[in-house]
């Protein structure tokens, strides 16, 4: 192999440009920018528009909704400063519940409107959106399957803050556990039980409640007493005791009614029960009959009714029948009694020789 075909294999396989060709790359690279300038304008400013015109949309809804809570939470605070506010108003169930309701809507308002945004922008570049689309119904399903109890959760969280079946400070029955209500959230709800324990119960799970502390509880009392009683006198020491009762602070805010005596329950040989009802504030039903079992219990003593589980009537009166300590008669103490012949062991036969 001589040199110069060597040197021809091992020289680069360059082709030399003119500067007539060079100025005609030139020209069309330049009549090409030309041409889609104008197209990559309007896009980016398309693009621009949609971004800033989303930004300014969900900075005007989360400031609507947090000026909206702010109110809620105003009024709240207002009317909890009147006589009946801490009845009517708790401020720290008004406040989380306002707050979860801003959140989810907030969550809501802002995926709805970047989610829109997003898919304006992907159609200013042409892009076609309808695999896009599919594919993300199809994600959203299996997403859904493989987290339903979240979901599940979720939805009765909202649902229950919507429609305010309870709140913090309230003393519920979840049916999976009961006590009062600590916190409210949108996947689980938190009771602190009778003993101070705290419940994590979560919202999908609840499928009853029972709220103690909306509307008006009943305090039902139940006094019993021998069948020998006048019972005139026994609804009349009653309803004496209701009515110093209902005078008295603070019972006279916690009793909304009259104290009935609803009338007899049971009647035995040996004592009767009376059945007494009054209607009281809600959460206020264990403390109300506490008391009225106290004042009813002081009057009957003052009237010399004996309620049953006292002493015995003999004992206390110092007359002991004689014959309490004595055994009952044996039929085994007469010879001649059937038992004891019958349990007589017969007589031995002569075995001797005749």
């Amino acid at each position: 192999m001589s040199w110069s075909v060597l040197a021809a294999a091992t020289e680069p396989d360059t082709i030399p440009v003119t500067l007539d060709e060079a100025a005609e790359k030139a020209t069309n690279a330049a009549s090409w920018v030309e041409q889609n300038w104008s197209t990559w304008l309007n896009t980016g400013l398309r693009i621009l528009l949609i971004v800033v015109v989303a930004v300014l949309l969900r900075m005007a809804v989360r400031r609507a909704l947090t000026k909206l809570i702010e109110r809620m939470n105003r009024s709240a605070q207002a009317v909890e400063g009147t006589a009946l506010g801490g009845l009517l108003v708790n401020a720290e169930r008004r406040r989380q519940r306002s707050e979860a309701i801003g959140s989810v809507l907030k969550s809501v308002a802002s995926f709805l409107i970047l989610g829109t945004a997003g898919l304006m922008v992907l159609g200013a570049f042409d892009i076609d959106l309808a695999p896009l689309l599919a594919s993300a119904g199809v994600a959203g399903v299996a997403i859904g399957f493989g987290a339903r109890n979240l979901v599940t959760d979720f939805l009765s969280g909202v649902f229950m803050i919507l429609e305010d079946q309870y709140g913090v400070g309230d003393s519920v029955d979840a049916g999976v556990a009961s006590g009062e209500v600590v916190e409210v959230g949108l996947r689980v709800t938190k009771l602190r039980g009778v003993d101070g324990e705290i419940w994590y119960v979560r919202n999908g799970e609840i499928k009853r409640i029972g709220n103690l502390s909306q509307g008006w509880a009943t305090a039902a009392v139940d006094v019993t007493v021998r069948p020998t009683e006048d019972l005139d006198e026994v609804r009349s020491v009653i309803v004496a005791a209701g009515e110093s009762m209902s005078k008295d602070e603070p019972w006279n805010e916690r009793l909304w009614g009259p104290v009935e005596v609803l009338g007899l329950t049971e009647v035995l040989l040996d004592s009767m029960t009376v059945r007494v009802s009054v209607k009281t504030m809600p959460g206020k039903k264990l403390g109300v009959e506490r008391e009225l079992r106290w004042r009813i219990k002081r009057g009957l003593d003052e009237a010399g009714i004996r309620i049953v589980g006292g002493l015995p009537p003999q004992a206390e009166e110092g007359k002991a029948d004689p014959t309490a300590g004595m055994a009952a008669p044996s039929a085994f103490a007469s010879t001649v009694s059937p038992q004891s012949v019958a349990a007589t062991p017969l007589p031995k036969p002569d075995l001797g020789k005749h």
